[in-house]
This record gives structure tokens, sequence and C-alpha cells, in this order.
């Protein structure tokens, strides 16, 4: 027995007398840097020759959809995913070689699960397109937190009267008609951001509801070098067009305020210069062409409105109000003038 205890004695001072590990990592063999090096050698070509593509999420997304979006992208997109430390670190070798390339900015939004969708012979709005075809319905389960509000619809389930302990764990009115669960009204069992109860996800998965819906998030825009959000291209061209006009509209007015001409406000530059070329000659005998009408208007007001009842409506519903306004103040006044009449007179 002793010698059995001696043993164990200088088998444990070997194991406590060990050198401790350096943590020296160890150098990747020939293949694997030269996987690497290719990788990078192809994500920085795609970013320099192909300067628009999408960033997406893949949070929750299964291999078979995966699959199924490389098919129906082949040839016309190329779909590049990786570990963030190597994506990283190929668009800092690549910002050094391609300073004008953009690619700081895309390393600067590299955060999560997130892959590359480069256009090579499609459009972005193309790529969304297949994106939004294939999804999957999801289960919920305990302690996920939700992206969606849900309720449950008012009315039958189709669950028997003794189960009636999951509706009164989450305090949800119900009663039984015809042998069966009925909702008294409409509940919310999940709210966006927050987590799924355990009972909430038995009975949804008893209700056979599946409320969530994962598929690829357009997250980001890669386009000539720079980055921008994906609600860009929820931008129709009418919008588009709308921002347009207003920026031209401010444009004309600030040059106008400040007095400097610009050819947005040349337009009212001419129509303020004929008003009052029009003002000066409309007393006079002098007339060239484009007055003509004017000088007609002020002249005889009826004839003209006679022979253009369009053009002279809107001043001729001016006037009847104008006259409204004369008629309703001489009845004011003559109100007035009796009361006065009748206090001091």
């Amino acid at each position: 027995r002793p010698i059995v205890w001696l043993k164990r004695f200088f088998r444990a001072q070997n194991t406590t007398c060990r050198k401790p590990s350096l943590g020296i990592a160890r150098m990747p063999n020939k293949e694997k840097l030269a996987k690497k090096n290719a990788y990078f050698a192809k994500l920085v070509d795609l970013c320099v020759n192909t300067p628009n593509a999408l960033l997406v999420s893949v949070d929750n997304i299964s291999s078979k959809q995966m699959q199924d979006i490389r098919l129906e992208l082949r040839g016309k997109a190329v779909v590049l995913m990786g570990k963030n430390t190597m994506i990283r670190k190929a668009l800092a070798n690549g910002h050094e070689e391609h300073p004008e390339a953009g690619l700081d900015k895309l390393r600067a939004i590299i955060q999560g699960n997130l892959g590359f969708i480069f256009a090579t012979n499609c459009t972005t709005d193309d790529i969304r397109d297949v994106l939004g075809k294939y999804k999957r319905e999801s289960a919920a389960k305990a302690g996920q937190t939700s992206i969606v509000d849900w309720f449950i619809p008012s009315g039958p389930t189709g669950m028997d009267p003794s189960q009636t302990s999951f509706f009164q764990a989450l305090n949800i009115g119900t009663k039984i008609v015809k042998g069966q669960i009925e909702l008294v009204s409409d509940f919310k069992i999940l709210t966006t951001g927050e987590r799924v109860t355990a009972s909430g996800a038995v009975l949804l998965s008893k209700l056979g509801i599946r409320p969530f819906e994962y598929k690829m998030e357009v997250k980001y825009v890669f386009q000539d070098g720079a980055v921008f959000s994906a609600a860009v291209l929820d931008m129709s061209e009418d919008m588009l067009i709308q921002k347009f006009l207003a920026g031209i509209a401010n444009m004309a007015a600030f040059s106008r305020e400040v007095g400097i001409p610009t050819e947005a406000g040349l337009p009212h530059a001419f129509g303020n210069a004929f008003r009052n070329v029009a003002a000066l000659v409309a007393d006079i005998d002098f007339t060239f062409k484009e007055v003509e009408d004017v000088k007609k208007f002020l002249e005889d007001p009826d004839a003209y409105a006679a022979a253009n009842p369009v053009a002279a409506a809107p001043a001729a519903s001016g006037g009847g109000e104008a006259k409204k306004e004369e008629k309703k103040a001489v009845v004011e006044e003559e109100e007035e003038e009796d009361m006065e009449f009748d206090l001091f007179g």
C-alpha cells in the first residue's frame, strides 16, 4: 500500500510540473492558405469590378433556402458568404490596393450574419424578387424573441373542452360551443421584441399556427463605392421625381431671394418681368402681341369673359365673393348706424 501511494504522489508531481503551453497559434498549411488567398482575391475582385451588390442577413436561413437561391441566381448573380474576420481582412487588403473603391465603408458595416450578392447580369430588383420567393415558415419556440405581432382570431379553435387550461394560463376568454372551445375575442399572443412564453408556444403548436416567416433580408446596398440603406430600393420613380422637383423649387426660391440668376429661377424672373411690362403699357397706346389679351380684358372685362368663359371663370367667382363681402359689410354698417340712432337719437 505505501508503494501505491508513492506512485500516485509522483504522478501528481509530474502533472503539476509540466511546462505550460505558450499559446502559439499553429501556422495554417499550404492548402488552407491558398484557399484563403483565393477567397480574398475573389471578394476584392467582385467589389471592384462588380460594384453593384446587396448585403443580406442570413439569420435563421436553412441550407435548402440557400441552395434554392443559389440555383435561381446562377448566371445572374454571385452569392458569396464567409466569416466576418476573413471578410474584414480581405476588405482591408483591398482598400490598400484600391482606395477609391469604397471598401473601407463596406468593412465598417460587417457585423452579424451578412453575405454578399453581386449583380452581374441582372438588377438589384431582380435579386430582391428571387429572395422574396423563398420563405420558410417556423413555429414559435419558448424563449425565442418574437419578430411579429400575432393575434389569435376569435371563433372556434377545434380543441376539445378538456384543453381549456392552456387558455386559462394566458387569461384568454373562452366558451364551449358545440363540443369545442371557442374564443370570445381576438387575443394578442405575440409582441414584436418580446420573448415567447412556454404556454404561448404550446398553444400555438396545438392550434397549428406557425407565426414566424424567415427569408433573406436585404440590409444594405453597395453601389459605385457607396453604401446605402435598403430603404433606398423601395423608392419609386414618382417619389424621386417629386423630390427632384421640390429641390428645384427650393433652389429657384433661394436664387430669387438673393438675386442670383439661375436656370431654375428664369421662368419666375420672366413671369415677373412680363407682369411689370404689362402694368406699364396697360394705360398707354403702345402694345405688342403678348400683351394684347391683357389689354382687351382691362378695356372690357365682360366682353372678354363672354369670349373666353373658361379663362374668366376664376375671376368671375372671385368677383362674386367680393360682391358678397361688400354687401355684408354694408349691411353691418347699416345695423351699426341703426343701433347708434336708437341709443343716442
